[in-house]
C-alpha cells in the first residue's frame, strides 16, 4: 500500500513478493538473472535492477511498516496506485504549467498540447505544485 506525502515523499509497505513496492525482491533477482543467462537481457539497468545487482543485497518479501522508497533524480510523487502485482506512480518535476519543460514564465501562454489535441478545457484546478484540467474531447 503506497503512499505520497505532501511533500512528494513515497512510502510503501505490504506484500513485495514480486518487486511491486520497488523494493528488491528474490523472484525479481531471478527473472533478471534468466533473462541475463538466455541473451535476452537489456544492458541498461534501472536503479532497482542496479540495487539487485548487489551480491550483498537484502531481499524484502514483506515491507511491513511504512519505508520511504528513494526515487531517482529526486522525483517528487503526486498520486499513486497499486495493483496485486505492480504500483503505478504520477511523478512531479515542476512542470505545472503544461508546456512540458520546467520553465517559470511570468506571461500567459497558451498550451500548445491542448490545442494540437482539440481538446476544450472546462475546468481548472491548481494545487501547491500542480494543475489539473478536464477536458471535452471534440
Amino acid at each position: 500500500s503506497p503512499h505520497p506525502t505532501e511533500a512528494g515523499d513515497l512510502y510503501v509497505w505490504g506484500w513485495n513478493e514480486s518487486g511491486q513496492l520497488a523494493l528488491p525482491s528474490k523472484a525479481l533477482a531471478e527473472e533478471r538473472a534468466q533473462a541475463e543467462d538466455s541473451g535476452t537481457g537489456s544492458t541498461k539497468l534501472t536503479p532497482c535492477q542496479e540495487q539487485l545487482a548487489s551480491e550483498d543485497t537484502a531481499f524484502i518479501s514483506i515491507q511491513a511498516f511504512p519505508a520511504l522508497l528513494d526515487l531517482p533524480q529526486d522525483l517528487e510523487v503526486s498520486a499513486v496506485s497499486c495493483g496485486s502485482r505492480h504500483t503505478a506512480v504520477v511523478t512531479r518535476k515542476y512542470g505545472q504549467l503544461g508546456h512540458g519543460n520546467n520553465v517559470s514564465s511570468d506571461q500567459a501562454r497558451r498550451v500548445e498540447h491542448l490545442v494540437a489535441e482539440g481538446l476544450r478545457v472546462e475546468e481548472v484546478v491548481c494545487g501547491p505544485w500542480t494543475t489539473y484540467v478536464r477536458v471535452q474531447e471534440p
